[in-house]
């Protein structure tokens, strides 16, 4: 399995594409491209490759990961797939808008597919493991892919921090709950990419995490 990642401008967030160079199969994760060039970005990348996306997948319902998902899971013929805590966010999303100021038309999205801790997605022959790490927004998922060693852990665990817990629903005991008995229990080599930001691995974030002493 490749993993790619595309960083959009605003927000700086990471669109990842999971994808199959053989069967032309792929995932995209937290597509939250906020304006036409960034959509492009992720089209173009597709069908350069020729990739059919087969699932549409949310870390959480934050406008900056979640803007483009309704209009990319209809693109591609698919639901959108997240978890049922984060349908009050989903919904907000012209809310979250207005919060940051941002000049955007945008509707109340609705996860078609619910996820849940222990579900496995399938990319091809290679599982895609999903982990409930609720902290940062209420149902906020992290997507673990053991044979390839590495985890998406959405805006939960960055490289030396962690996930904010001061907007709607998050909660800083729940995020370090989560982290510690979720995301460092998984191999020490496991390459995490977070939802903004450069990567790390688990054994980096236990080492040098001054937010996770």
């Amino acid at each position: 399995m490749n993993v790619s990642s595309l960083t959009m401008r605003l927000f700086g967030t990471n669109v990842y594409i999971l994808w199959n160079a053989e069967t032309h199969h792929a995932i995209v994760v937290d597509p939250g491209m906020m304006d036409e060039q960034e959509r492009h970005l992720v089209t173009d990348f597709l069908s350069q490759r020729q990739l059919v996306v087969q699932h549409v997948l949310l870390t959480h319902a934050h406008i900056d990961h979640a803007f483009s998902a309704h209009w990319l899971a209809q693109r591609c013929g698919v639901p959108v797939e997240g978890s049922s805590g984060e349908a009050m966010l989903a919904s907000a999303l012209p809310q979250q808008a207005e919060f940051f100021h941002l000049d955007l038309d945008v509707a109340p999205l609705k996860v078609g597919h619910e996820l849940h801790d222990g579900d496995i997605i399938m990319l091809d022959d290679e599982e895609i493991h999903v982990i409930a790490v609720p902290g940062h927004s209420p149902g906020g998922l992290a997507f673990y892919v053991p044979q390839c060693g590495f985890a998406l852990t959405g805006d939960s665990l960055f490289r030396g921090s962690i996930g904010r817990t001061d907007f709607w629903g998050g909660d800083l005991p729940t995020l370090l709950r989560s982290i510690r008995t979720r995301l460092l229990t998984l191999p020490p080599d496991t390459m995490l990419y977070p939802g903004h930001e450069a990567s790390t691995t688990v054994e980096q974030e236990k080492l040098h995490n001054l937010y996770l002493r």
